[in-house]
């Protein structure tokens, strides 16, 4: 066995492949550009080398670089995770010239299905069944749209190269096929140094569901089962599970072994995954294979048993692989989260900084938790903005999400914003509940966007009782002098008013030998909790209920977040809560008239200049943020006043931009 590996990538993915190698007693080298010279997988590594800046062209993409570390280091093989160099033919075959051995499928594998263009060529001629579409290379926006008129509207454009929903656009008609173009050959050749795209049939209401493949180098391929990958925003997965609620026994069967017929003829040999476009009727299409380890991949881990990137190296090393068909058997369920550093309110836009406070999930037989940061990390504008990915398992798929629900309210991140609420509130929801899914989930279910988690009954009252549970005991903190109470100090059972969401709820606080009851609107609510005032989580149990709050203390009262939803509440005396309805409220500024940048990031092109008659929908500039060109648009009709930014600005978030009259 290999006794030193180096990977060559960062975040939880390098710390991922450090945990099985650790486990399998292989020393590890970490490389790493200026950003991450603290971060969690460079900690975590035996041996460590900086590789150049920030921005991955200067370092993480550097073959040279990366060989070179390797070189002086002595390892024996490079492991790639996933993205980066992971699906690079060209770095390969360095490799392999080098003497170094890649840990993943040899050059014929990367160069054929790691084109786009190229394994939808090679799939078709093998027999597998591919979704309509043009696969030449498209020359220009003119082209694009006469390509796109003659597959008929909706088509998808797709960088080549792509892959992260990176160089990805839906086009409904010619003037979206001509804009989609300029803006996938943008990102393709920001994101992958490659402006190839070609442009397909979009299928409309599909499931997104994978086959995940293991082959070694004496021919054996076998499938693990799928995963259902269809909760999905720009293209770029959310939540994932294993197995899909939608497979049957025959269909499942039918998409591995064409998975692995597919393998085999490519000669694969490593973990790989076989993406399909599935309709309504089972019906499955070839979307593309990805030659590499998959984000999303502990959900099979965990109904299989099967370490994938232990599988990995073993394979790479030149073993047999010792499982067959016949040992796959799948247990359970599993899902996964991605937990990003995003403003779900905000149109999800990157929000990058230091991760002040973090505490994660504890990690359990049914909690696994998948992370490359730690409290005091920074979340950098250079790369993708994941804070982890949150797997839990369960005997069945309604267990698994129980236990997602409690795991993810159990997370507590402070210093940036994030995506758990929206999470949180696609768990919530009947409709994932019942497994109805499909790639257009989160574009029906929030056409607006999102704006808040759900405010149910049952989460009122949880948070109704935290509140005041959380205050009196503040109170009985404040009153107290040497363990003793103030006999002027309120005492338990007084009538208190908490404000929530605009209504006024009626409150009582009695303590009793196991707790503490509080009684809102005449209905009792028992309560057992550890909390100390201070705490940042009030874990405890509400009517027999294990519950976790996230509270943050406001000048005016607490922000509590359950269960997907965060409110400001107060908690006042009946006299208190009298006069506070009486104050005016203090209204924000009126920003109407700007144009402000929703993300930090740089400004690509400004479209307009002082003076010009704009009208709503009109294109104003382009922002790119994490690789990704976010095109800002006119709200309403308007005459342009002042422009305050030029392409090239690197801007914070709700710097101005444009001012109108």
């Amino acid at each position: 066995m290999f006794s030193k590996i180096l990977i060559a990538n960062r975040g939880e993915i390098a710390c991922r492949v450090i945990k099985t190698a650790r486990k399998m007693g292989i020393q590890t080298v970490a490389v790493y550009s200026d950003t991450d010279a603290e971060a969690l997988h460079v900690r975590l590594a035996d041996e460590k080398v900086h590789i150049g800046a920030s921005p991955a062209a200067e370092s993480y993409l550097i073959a040279d670089k990366i060989i070179q570390a390797a070189k002086d280091t002595g390892a024996e093989a490079i492991h790639p995770g996933y993205g980066f160099l992971s699906e690079n033919a060209d770095f390969c075959e360095r490799l392999k010239k080098e003497g170094i051995i890649f840990i993943g499928p040899d050059v014929k594998a990367i160069g054929v299905m790691g084109d786009k263009i190229e394994s939808k060529k090679f799939a078709a001629k093998a027999g597998v069944n591919t979704v309509p579409g043009n696969t030449d290379i498209i020359r220009d926006s003119a082209h694009a749209v006469e390509i796109s008129g003659g597959i008929g509207y909706p088509v998808m454009i797709k960088a080549s190269a792509g892959g992260g929903g990176k160089g990805m656009r839906v086009a409904y008609n010619d003037e979206e096929a001509a804009e989609g173009f300029t803006s996938a050959t943008n990102e393709a050749i920001s994101s992958f140094g490659d402006d190839r795209v070609f442009i397909e049939k979009f299928i409309e209401e599909p499931r997104h569901i994978e086959i995940q493949v293991l082959g070694d180098s004496f021919g054996n391929v076998i499938y693990l089962g799928e995963r259902e990958c269809s909760i999905q925003r720009r293209h770029q997965k959310v939540i994932e599970e294993a197995p899909s609620p939608f497979l049957d026994e025959a269909t499942r069967k039918h998409m591995g072994e064409q998975s692995v017929a597919l393998s085999k003829e490519v000669q694969y040999k490593s973990a790989g995954t076989v993406e399909f476009i599935v309709d309504k009727n089972r019906n499955f299409y070839f979307l593309e294979m990805n030659t590499r380890l998959q984000v999303e991949h502990p959900v099979t881990e965990l109904i299989t048993g099967v370490d994938l990137v232990e599988q990995m190296i073993r394979v790479a090393y030149g073993e047999k692989l010792t499982l067959t068909q016949a040992d796959i058997k799948l247990k359970g369920w599993a899902m996964e989260s991605r937990v990003y550093a995003e403003d779900p309110l905000r149109g999800f836009l990157p929000s990058i900084g230091r991760v002040v406070k973090y505490a994660p999930p504890e990690e359990s037989d049914h909690v696994r938790v998948d992370t490359g940061i730690y409290e005091g990390s920074e979340i950098s504008m250079f790369y993708d903005p994941m804070i982890a990915k949150l797997i839990t398992y369960g005997e069945t798929r309604d267990e698994a999400i129980h236990h997602m629900r409690d795991a993810l309210d159990r997370y507590y991140i402070r210093g940036l914003n994030h995506n758990i609420a929206f999470l949180a509130d696609v768990l919530n929801s009947d409709r994932f509940q019942s497994g109805n899914i499909t790639t257009n989930y989160i574009a029906e279910e929030y056409p607006d966007g999102f704006v808040g988690g759900a405010l149910p009954e049952s989460t009122k009252v949880v948070m109704v009782t935290a509140a005041q549970v959380i205050h009196s005991f503040e109170m009985a903190r404040q009153a107290s002098i040497s363990d003793k109470m103030n006999e002027d100090a309120p005492h338990y059972g007084e009538e208190w008013r908490v404000i929530l969401a605009g209504e006024t709820h009626a409150t009582q606080l009695y303590a009793t030998d196991e707790g503490c009851t509080v009684v809102i609107a005449g209905q009792p609510h028992d309560v057992t909790t550890t909390w100390v005032p201070g705490g940042p989580r009030f874990f405890g149990a509400i009517d027999g209920v294990d519950v976790c709050v996230e509270v943050e203390r406001r000048r005016d009262g607490y922000r509590l977040s359950y269960n997907g939803a965060t409110q400001n509440i107060q908690v006042r005396t009946p006299r208190e809560a009298e006069l506070a309805a009486l104050m005016p409220e203090k209204m924000p500024p009126d920003m109407s008239n700007f144009l402000l940048c929703p993300m930090p990031g740089q400004v690509v092109s400004i479209d307009i200049v002082a003076g010009d008659e704009v009208k709503a929908g009109q294109i104003l500039c382009v922002v790119e943020a994490m690789k990704m060109e976010n095109i800002l648009r006119a709200e309403k009709d308007a005459v342009v006043k002042k422009v305050s930014a030029e392409a090239g600005d690197n801007l914070a978030v709700d710097e101005i931009i444009i001012e109108f009259e």
